[in-house]
């Protein structure tokens, strides 16, 4: 499992442009997921092509909420292919999609890979993907705004969370995380340098350009 950081706050390779907003690339079980937009469609594409990634190999994108700042890059990159969407229930409907898909409960992206997971809509706001590798579930999220703990509630079903990557907010239940092997803050993350204090050999640093592998 691969996943690239494309858009974010900060930038972890200094040519890349960071920017306030999310959105990173998930790679596996032959899949290419674009988990959130950024805000600003030519940011994202710019980062993308520096980055090597082509937009167009990109055959599904994962809204976890309706934020500006996780949506705004959508309609750049459906202007350049239209694809399958999964946005959460209460979600405005994006146009140009191939297919939008609304997600209310957690289970299955889709029958066709038994192995990544959507949280389902949690306090009618944002859903958060998960991914089941040999380790246990990696988990990504946009901004946890139902709250870190509760997400990775939604989850436990599908397997035992082991890694959690992107925007925690105002996160601060630091003892929902001491299972974890690997912790990602990034974008909206507020207290980053408390959760890479507390837990020094689980941290990653994000940032654009920020390449994870498992």
């Amino acid at each position: 499992m691969k996943v690239t950081i494309i858009y974010d706050n900060e930038a972890y390779q200094k040519d890349l442009t960071a920017d306030w907003g999310f959105s990173c690339l998930v790679e596996v079980h032959g899949r290419k997921i674009l988990f959130d937009t950024g805000a600003k469609g030519d940011i994202l594409l710019a980062n993308m092509e520096k980055l090597s990634i082509d937009p167009l190999a990109i055959d599904t994108i994962f809204i976890s909420h309706s934020h500006w700042d996780h949506t705004g890059g959508l309609a750049a990159l459906l202007d350049l292919k239209p694809m399958r969407v999964f946005i959460p229930q209460s979600c405005p409907t994006p146009e140009g999609a191939a297919e939008v898909i609304r997600v209310r409960k957690p289970g299955r992206l889709d029958d066709d890979n038994k192995k990544i997971f959507s949280s389902g809509e949690l306090d009618s706001i944002e859903q958060a993907l998960a991914v089941k590798i040999a380790q246990g579930l990696v988990v990504i999220v946009g901004c946890s705004h139902p709250g870190v703990r509760n997400i990775l509630h939604s989850l436990a079903p599908f397997g035992k969370p082991f890694a959690l990557i992107g925007g925690l907010h105002g996160f601060s239940d630091y003892q929902a995380i001491s299972n974890l092997a690997v912790i990602c803050p990034a974008h909206c993350t507020q207290h980053a340098s408390k959760i890479q204090s507390r837990y020094p050999e689980k941290y990653i640093p994000g940032g654009v350009g920020k390449v994870i592998t498992f």
